[in-house]
């Protein structure tokens, strides 16, 4: 084939995985070059996330593109992926999964050893995420709000200032960039109790689905070890009809014996109680609908 067109985000992040996504590509002798794409939500930087209408803002001009065929793959944050496809395209593969965990990044002269996630009173906190926002909120009730918006050394610039006394990011962002976060306090959250959004730490190409000879390629980089799990958090998400901004997390993981452990958490509200569940099962058929039937028990969706 000819080289390949790589659709992607211009943040540093999203230029990870477009480089990640070119470096697998080229051990299996296929060349490729980098097209980048502003998207909406890149544009827009002054609203929250909840603020933004429709879903996909990370995604849609990309797709665009991929529709029209300037583009011949793309590469996104599968947690940033809405759960229906475009007319046309197909998400065709996905990646290893790095560290699914949130962590907590506080700025050192406000650490508080002995208080709870040594946050002091009060603390001002920064995320644009429904779902950091209300676990959060479950564990230190205390905590003063704030939206953040831009990549991540921005959002860490930002609390460096002092705009923040910490921030939420994701793991996964903070170890494919392999910052120096010497001038902070990283405290790493459970998944299993801070639980993640659906997907997050793991990649997924998206492609126009007649286009069986890209896809073909992609498969030889694909883990569908990895897509047993992420099927299961993707799979709440449709059930929910929800988005990029649903306050929801749902994290899957199988054990050596083969048996799939699912943590799941939904707000229905800040000054509600989050509904939680925690489900363990030898097969993944059915686990979805049972975790969505439990999560959903006593919320007005």
């Amino acid at each position: 084939m000819n080289k390949l067109i790589i659709g992607t985000r211009g943040s540093k992040l999203a230029l990870w995985q477009a480089y990640y996504t070119q470096d697998r590509l080229k051990e299996i002798g296929i060349e490729s070059e980098l097209k980048i794409i502003k998207t909406k939500g890149d544009k827009i930087q002054h609203l929250s996330f909840d603020k933004i209408e429709g879903k996909g803002f990370f995604t849609k001009e990309i797709e665009d593109e991929l529709l029209a065929g300037s583009i011949d793959l793309a590469v996104h944050s599968m947690k940033d992926m809405p759960t229906t496809q475009p007319e046309g395209l197909s998400l065709a593969a996905i990646s290893y999964r790095e560290d699914p965990a949130d962590c907590l990044v506080i700025r050192k002269d406000a650490v508080v050893d002995g208080k709870l996630l040594k946050l002091p009173e009060n603390p001002i906190v920064g995320t644009s995420s429904a779902r950091r926002k209300a676990l959060i909120k479950s564990v230190r009730p205390d905590v003063v709000l704030k939206d953040i918006r831009g990549n991540v050394p921005t959002r860490l610039k930002k609390l460096e200032e002092g705009q923040f006394d910490a921030i939420l990011l994701a793991m996964a962002g903070i170890k494919r960039l392999g910052l120096d976060m010497s001038n902070f306090e990283t405290i790493r959250l459970n998944p299993k109790e801070f639980v993640p959004a659906p997907a997050q730490g793991v990649l997924t190409w998206q492609t126009r689905t007649e286009d069986k000879d890209v896809r073909r390629i992609l498969q030889k980089i694909h883990r569908s070890d990895v897509l047993k799990c992420t099927n299961v958090e993707r799979k709440v998400l449709k059930l929910l009809d929800g988005g990029c901004h649903l306050p929801l997390g749902v994290y899957c993981e199988a054990d050596d014996m083969g048996y799939y452990h699912v943590c799941a958490i939904l707000s229905g509200g800040l000054d509600k109680d989050l509904n939680v569940v925690n489900l363990s099962s030898s097969t993944t058929n059915k686990l979805a609908e049972t975790v969505f039937e439990q999560l959903t028990q006593g919320v007005d969706l």
